[in-house]
């Protein structure tokens, strides 16, 4: 018996490999389809089924292509409604992947459609399951991405998770090992662990969720409580995984066309394309191409283009350093933004080699800012983009929250000829912004490339948030 958890950091997701006796499956595949086909190959393995523990919002499905590939079988639970043709699978349904067995458990909640897969090994004794988005180590997944004006609420389907989780999950055996979609970092859940995966006996004892005295009334209240908006992307992702999409080798292919500097401006100017400039943050406000947008690969990247680049079908050309091209296509391809036509072949040297016109952000450290600010007569105010959790934590005194999540719905609450500092955690977000705003045309900009930790050791005057309803009169 072979299990092999795929995960991928950038995204916060694991997909799963199971192989017994010449047959093999394949969970929650990313959308390229290469890894697992290598890995088939090289163990001498025939892939027979792909399942799908739901549609994903988070990032896109490589089921089709893997299937068109293999010809292995596309299972999704119960209630599952696609545009291709799958097998939706009862609850209960078992499937035999050479000596092992996988048996369907419908876990409605996350989705309506949401299922585990229960995995007995040879003796056909309860191994493993996969949880998909139901259970994670440390949480569940959130109640709110399936809800239906007027017909499904969010506390409807988290009273259905509490249901899902007592009678089908719960009652399995302690030393089952518990694989999930996702870990921390994901926007899936609201309090996931940094670990990707655990037994179910220790998930029943530090899982807030699963607590043995727990009334559904408190589960429903619990889970529903802070959930910040999903990102945009969310919902395009879930309706793609449910409707189908284009060959990834065909995304790829049309990508990987390498422009010189004459033929990328020509392109980008016919075709209205965003540039995407995926460079380090400290190269990047060095020098970058004009209007161009920053979203580094180091970075939580393609989480934040599809948080930030409202269209999927948006034309990007690509910025890169050379060699990354490839990854940088099939990392937004991950996400749905399939519409890559082309990279700087050369990169940003052979623009400035070619004497074109170039921009930069001016940006300081941390003790530059300190002084800085110690000068009241700058006029300059402080734009702190970090996620109101960790401004709410502690902040710059005066500083104003301008979370990048929602930098596209809250571009009027700045003013175009004010001055900004803007600052985050490490200097990534911050870059992200600023050349947002700079490419629409905010010039009175500098951007603190330090971390908080150092402006929280500064001599930077910080406050703890308090909220307005628990100030006395």
């Amino acid at each position: 018996m072979t299990i092999e958890q795929i995960y991928t950091g950038c995204l916060a997701q694991g997909a799963y490999y199971i192989e017994s006796n010449g047959e093999a499956a394949i969970i929650d595949p990313l959308r390229e389809t290469e890894p697992y086909l290598k890995k088939a190959a090289a163990n001498g393995a025939r892939i027979k089924y792909i399942f799908e523990t739901h549609f994903h919002a988070d990032f896109v499905s490589g089921h089709l292509d893997l299937a068109q590939k293999t010809g292995a079988t596309i299972v999704y639970g119960p209630t599952a409604d696609t545009a291709y043709e799958k097998h939706t699978a009862a609850d209960g349904e078992e499937f035999k992947i050479g000596d092992l067995t996988i048996r369907v458990l419908h876990t409605p909640g996350h989705t309506p459609e949401s299922t585990t897969f229960l995995l007995l090994n040879e003796a056909g004794k309860e191994h493993a399951i996969f949880s998909g988005d139901t259970l994670f180590i440390g949480d569940v997944g959130r109640p709110d991405l399936a809800q239906k004006a007027g017909s499904l609420t969010k506390e409807d389907l988290a009273g259905w998770l509490f249901d899902s989780l007592r009678n089908k999950i719960m009652t399995l055996p302690d030393d089952v090992i518990v694989y999930p979609a996702h870990g921390a970092g994901s926007a899936c859940g609201k309090n996931m662990s940094k670990d990707t995966w655990d037994t179910l006996g220790n998930q029943k004892k530090f899982n807030y969720a699963l607590r043995a005295d727990m009334t559904r009334e408190e589960f429903i209240k619990e889970v529903t409580d802070g959930l910040a908006p999903p990102p945009q992307y969310f919902a395009k992702n879930a309706k793609i995984n449910k409707t189908g999409y284009e060959s990834i080798d065909t995304v790829m292919e049309r990508g990987a066309q390498a422009l010189d500097p004459e033929a990328f401006e020509l392109v980008a100017n016919a075709e209205d394309a965003l540039i995407l400039d995926v460079r380090d943050k400290g190269v990047f406000v060095k020098g970058f191409i004009p209007n161009s947008i920053f979203i580094g690969l180091d970075g939580q990247f393609a989480p934040w283009v599809g948080a930030l680049i409202p269209d999927l079908r948006q034309p990007i050309l690509l910025v890169t350093p050379e060699g990354q091209e490839e990854e940088t296509i099939k990392r937004l391809a991950r996400v749905g933004y399939d519409n890559t036509i082309g990279y700087l072949k050369g990169g940003f040297d052979a623009w400035q080699a070619s004497g074109k016109e170039t921009d930069h952000i001016e940006s300081i450290s941390v003790a530059e800012l300190a002084d800085r600010l110690a000068d009241k007569e700058s006029g300059y105010k402080v734009l702190d983009v970090r996620k109101p959790s960790e401004f709410g934590s502690e902040h710059i005194a005066d500083a104003q929250n301008f979370p990048l999540d929602f930098i596209n719905e809250q571009m009027a609450e700045i003013q175009r000829e004010q001055p900004y500092y803007l600052h985050c955690r490490s200097g990534y977000r911050s870059t992200v912004a600023s050349s947002i705003l700079k490419a629409r045309g905010f010039e009175h900009l500098v951007n603190v490339l330090g971390t908080f930790e150092d402006i929280a050791a500064s001599d930077i005057a910080t406050t703890d948030y308090v909220c307005p309803s628990t100030l006395k009169a």
